[in-house]
C-alpha cells in the first residue's frame, strides 16, 4: 500500500506542480525515477529472502519484488486519474498471485 501511494503522491507532485506547462518529458522522467527506486526496493526483497536459506543457494521473493513493482506502477496509474487501468490492474494482480499461490502447492 505503501509503494502504490508514495508512487500515487509523487505522480501528483509533478502533474500538479507542472500545470500547463508540464511537458510529457518531466513525467516520463518522474515515471523511470519511481520504477528504478522500486526495483531497488525489490532487489532488496529478493536478497533478504535468498540470504535466510541454508547451504543451498535458492532464489526466494521474486513474487514478493514484482507484486511490490506492480503496486507501483498501480499507484503511478491512480496518480495519473486513470482509474481502469488501476482497477483492472488490481483486479488481474490479485487473480494471478491467487493461481500462483494455488500452483505452489504442486511444485
Amino acid at each position: 500500500m505503501l509503494v502504490s501511494l508514495g508512487s500515487a503522491v509523487f505522480t501528483l507532485i509533478t502533474i500538479q506542480t507542472g500545470g500547463t506547462q508540464l511537458s510529457p518529458d518531466s513525467l516520463s522522467r518522474v515515471v523511470q525515477g519511481i520504477a528504478a527506486g522500486v526495483g531497488f526496493l525489490g532487489a532488496g526483497e529478493i536478497l533478504r529472502e535468498s540470504s535466510q536459506s541454508s547451504k543451498s543457494p535458492e532464489i526466494h521473493g521474486l513474487t514478493s519484488a514484482a507484486a511490490i513493482w506492480v503496486a507501483a506502477a498501480l499507484g503511478i496509474a491512480a496518480g495519473c486519474g486513470l482509474w481502469q487501468l488501476g482497477l483492472m490492474g488490481a483486479v488481474l494482480t490479485v487473480i494471478i498471485l491467487h493461481i500462483f499461490k494455488r500452483l505452489e502447492k504442486f511444485y
